[in-house]
């Protein structure tokens, strides 16, 4: 009995030392992967600053997440797209777990910033990825209409064509056409007006697409709108 007694003891030991091993291996190993996920981490947001393709691909593959987010709760697509990094945003686009909708700090889808700077390829292939078009607050078309690119007007004719909401409100009531009319180019002022967009609306504060472009002193783009706004006006009948 006592010897069966003493055999379990060792046996039990035995194993408590191979448990132990077992768990300070499998401490190792995770405190490895974290350390490799925190480098992969910095590498990932240093590739896209400096716009290598090839590095974010190399991670992605590796399986770290394109929708990992910054510090500063940037998201990698957005930063790049503000960077001008296109490579770096041809790369993550290859990924299908890429969420094309995922917004920065400041409510920024990349449709967004692919609208301001005129992107229009870009901008398809986002849609085509189910971006939202007609997202709540400031919308892609406030940001194509803001825009200065020579291809601002064919971005909100795509924007449009992909039943955009012409007159859509920010949340202090301003809509592209007077987002246009301080920041934009005439032409997309003149397209918008041409698709039906209303001069005559007025933002929270009761500013008009006239007093947007008054406060910019682009007097063309004020003779524009104000013609439109005549337009509206019912004729008077003759005596």
């Amino acid at each position: 009995m006592t010897d069966f007694t003493a055999m379990n003891d060792m046996n039990d030991t035995a194993a408590q030392r191979h448990l132990g091993r077992r768990t300070l291996l499998g401490l190792a190993l995770w405190g490895c992967a974290v350390a490799v996920q925190a480098g992969s981490h910095e590498d990932f947001f240093t590739a896209v600053r400096r716009d290598d393709g090839d590095a974010i691909t190399a991670l992605l593959r590796r399986g770290f997440d394109p929708n990992t987010r910054a510090a500063d709760g940037q998201v990698a697509l957005t930063l790049a797209l503000k960077l001008d990094a296109l490579r770096a945003v041809q790369a993550l686009l290859k990924s299908p777990k890429l969420q094309v909708e995922a917004r920065n700090a400041h409510d920024e889808s990349a449709l967004m910033l692919a609208a301001i700077k005129g992107h229009q390829e870009l901008a398809k292939t986002l849609i085509a990825r189910d971006a939202d078009v007609n997202k709540t607050g400031w919308t892609p078309l406030h940001y194509a209409a803001s825009g200065v690119q020579a291809r601002q007007p064919a971005m909100v004719a795509l924007l449009l064509e992909q039943h955009a909401y012409i007159d859509a409100t920010s949340p202090n009531g301003s809509t592209p056409l007077m987002m246009a009319a301080q920041y934009g180019t005439h032409e997309v002022v003149q397209l918008l007006l041409a698709e039906g967009a209303d001069p005559t609306l007025k933002n929270l504060i009761g500013l008009s697409a006239v007093d947007f472009a008054l406060r910019a002193d682009r007097n063309e783009i004020v003779q524009t709108i104000a013609a439109a706004v005549r337009q509206r006006q019912p004729s008077r009948g003759k005596w």
